[in-house]
């Protein structure tokens, strides 16, 4: 296939974009400068100069591909002001980009994240939270897999809390930018809530076994590491940067405090089983030992 990424710089993309390319798919990235167009080219990559919020690129990358990544999101968590922009960004976005497909049967697939259910871990069939400070993020995941009824084979990969490679990405990464900032390796409350976790390779797999082979309107989880503690995230970031560990109040966090704070175990067994999906990347605890002091 000839597939149109966006966010094909990121962590989450670049792996994306080598994934494809690994598999006999032509790339073109959406590029919103110059280093990001040298980088996919370096990657073997075409580049598309465009921004999340320029929906004529979007309109044209789409229209020219035969199935398309999405992955791109201003990762702006400041304020609860900058996250209701980010997400209203993403929404236009997935619009524009869920209606230039329609018809198609072309695969569309997008990003999201794996939901929180109190007392267990939660699975593909979960539905999306539709309440809280990236609840708009659910309903245009929802909007987009509607479109399954439009002619879209319209899929969404959930994401845990933390993608990593190399000891950085995700909710862990946050952590490890705060402790070296604050010279405390912090954790929310107790430190007992668990958060999903996957290597940036293993869900690149997932993506393109997405694009390959997702009936529409279908979910899916690329969880490896179901739910490590919290508190055993940052006692790795403390002892990696030398720093004392010890519990925040959740409010530390910004926007994101009651998100940190949540206890949000996830399963893939249904991913796994269904698309033959098989991680083999290191797990969060071990690759957080790459961090540089």
């Amino acid at each position: 296939m000839h597939v149109f990424v966006t966010g094909a710089t990121g962590l989450v993309g670049s792996a994306v974009v080598a994934e494809l390319i690994a598999h006999g798919h032509t790339v073109v990235g959406l590029a919103r400068s110059d280093a990001s167009a040298a980088t996919l080219k370096s990657a073997g990559a075409e580049a598309l100069p465009g921004d999340l919020a320029d929906l004529d690129a979007l309109r044209k990358g789409a229209a020219h591909a035969d199935g398309v990544i999405h992955l791109a999101f201003a990762n702006d968590f400041s304020s609860p002001e900058a996250v209701a922009r980010a997400v209203a960004e993403e929404g236009a976005a997935l619009a524009t980009l869920g209606q230039e497909l329609i018809d198609s049967e072309r695969p569309l697939v997008i990003c999201s994240g794996t939901p929180a259910v109190p007392g267990r871990a939660s699975t593909e069939s979960d539905p999306l939270p539709t309440d809280g400070p990236v609840a708009g993020r659910g309903r245009s995941v929802t909007a987009v897999l509607d479109l399954a009824s439009r002619g879209v084979r319209s899929s969404a990969v959930r994401l845990p809390r933390t993608v990593h490679d190399h000891g950085t990405g995700g909710f862990a990464g946050l952590l490890t930018n705060m402790a070296r900032r604050s010279g405390v390796s912090g954790y929310p409350g107790d430190g007992a809530q668990r958060w999903p976790a996957v290597h940036a390779r293993d869900a690149a797999s997932l993506f393109r076994l997405a694009l390959e082979q997702a009936p529409a309107g279908t979910s899916w989880h690329a969880v490896d590491d179901e739910g490590d503690r919290v508190r055993d995230i940052a006692t790795v970031i403390g002892r990696r940067l030398n720093l004392p560990v010890k519990s925040v109040e959740p409010e530390t966090y910004g926007p994101l405090g009651a998100i940190f704070a949540a206890d949000q175990p996830s399963s893939s067994a249904h991913t796994r089983e269904t698309l033959g999906w098989k991680p083999r990347h290191p797990h969060l605890l071990e690759d957080l030992e790459n961090i540089q002091p």
